[in-house]
């Protein structure tokens, strides 16, 4: 299936590793130009001339914290010169510090919302501008199945990814007239070095090996296994393109049907 996604511009952050990482991929494999971001600068360059070579699209790192509002402008404008302009914002940070309410301090809630929900309202102002000036985008925030069904040792992404959600909600009524989409993406369990921290975190509390834990993970999930994340890569190509131009305000769960709910 041809997806449209030839000739336009993603801004893909949290790319030099897993589910951005996979995102960036999907996207330049299906031609677009791919401005990649993380605080990993060191693994950048080699990155992105990885994905340049497998897909002959262009690719451009940008060193970026998403916690600096000047960095992210400054990104911003660097991809307006160097590629055009931004079609396509990737929102995507590594997870919260994993935690119930007792483990935690008021340090790690500010570094919490610093890290996931501020870090998407900037990247949103920073490359709004663009998508107004060549009309329309698509805005996909990657958030987490805890935004649906809550996850009692991730207090922190049970709150600052469904403030997110609220977020991309509220402004997709405002932008579709310009023609501008807002999709959120919420992986399940993929195999991602997050998903280890986790799976660690867990056998640490419940004083198991994380084999153990993954074992009784992967018993819940009815597709038998953990997702690849290339196969979450591509659901984000596809809601990114043309071929998904009526979807916006909603999420996407990619979880293998670990999900209870109705809704999910």
């Amino acid at each position: 299936m041809e997806l449209g996604l030839k000739g336009k511009v993603a801004w893909v952050n949290g790319a030099s590793s897993g589910l951005g990482r996979a995102s960036a991929v999907a996207l330049a494999g299906e031609g677009a130009s791919v401005a990649l971001s993380a605080r990993r600068n060191d693994l950048l360059d080699e990155i992105a001339a990885g994905i340049t070579g497998d897909t002959g699209s262009r690719c451009l790192a940008l060193p970026l914290d998403v916690t600096d509002k000047d960095a992210i402008a400054s990104a911003a404008q660097t991809i307006e010169d160097e590629l055009g302009g931004i079609d396509i914002l990737v929102s995507n940070a590594g997870g919260p510090t994993p935690g119930s309410f007792d483990d935690l301090d008021e340090d790690a809630l500010y570094r919490a919302f610093d890290l996931t929900t501020s870090s998407a309202w900037r990247l949103t102002k920073a490359a709004l501008p663009s998508m107004r000036a060549r009309g329309g985008g698509c805005l996909i925030y990657i958030t987490s199945v805890s935004t649906k069904e809550i996850i009692p040792t991730l207090l922190l992404s049970n709150m600052m990814r469904s403030a997110v959600v609220g977020m991309a909600k509220t402004i997709s009524k405002a932008l579709a007239p310009e023609g501008i989409r807002t999709v959120c993406v919420a992986p399940g369990r993929i195999e991602t070095a997050r998903l280890v921290e986790l799976d660690e975190h867990t056998a640490k509390r419940t004083g198991r090996t994380p084999a153990e834990v993954g074992e009784e993970v992967v018993s819940g999930i009815p597709a038998g296994r953990y997702g690849d994340p290339k196969e979450f890569g591509d659901v984000v190509a596809f809601l990114a393109s043309e071929r998904a131009s009526y979807v916006t305000g909603v999420t996407v769960v990619v979880d293998g049907g670990l999900l209870n709910g109705i809704l999910s």
